[in-house]
């Protein structure tokens, strides 16, 4: 997908190919679910959730896949052993189908994420 101009989630996800919109669909649900006190928002052309104004979490359908944004070098570095074996870049943890989205560890990274603040964070 390029860059999307949708101002909101809603229109974000009504915009994806069908077969990847119940996906991302269900990421939206664990983030907004497990990320409590985030603010969603659209950053960069993909939903983002931002807490004390930061983004720390991000997803986005791709046209060759789906991505998962994890902002948190502390969290990917707690969770070193559970990525090894997934397709990560930098901050970007890519699923080739939508069947392949692990939802149990995406749920796990958000909940590390939601459950410590961001270094540096004033608390």
């Amino acid at each position: 997908m390029v860059q999307s101009t949708a101002k909101d989630v809603e229109t974000y996800l009504a915009e994806l190919p069908e077969d990847r919109r119940d996906a991302l669909a269900e990421v939206r649900r664990l983030c907004r679910r497990e990320l409590t006190g985030f603010t969603e928002v659209m950053a960069h052309g993909m939903p983002a959730y931002q807490r004390d104004g930061v983004a720390e979490i991000a997803f986005a359908g791709q046209k060759q896949y789906i991505s998962f944004y994890l902002m948190r070098p502390d969290v990917r570095e707690a969770f070193a052993e559970r990525l090894a074996g997934q397709d990560m870049g930098r901050s970007c943890l890519r699923f080739r189908t939508p069947r392949a989205v692990d939802f149990d560890l995406l749920r796990d990274l958000l909940r590390a994420t939601a459950a410590s603040p961001r270094p540096g964070a004033t608390r």
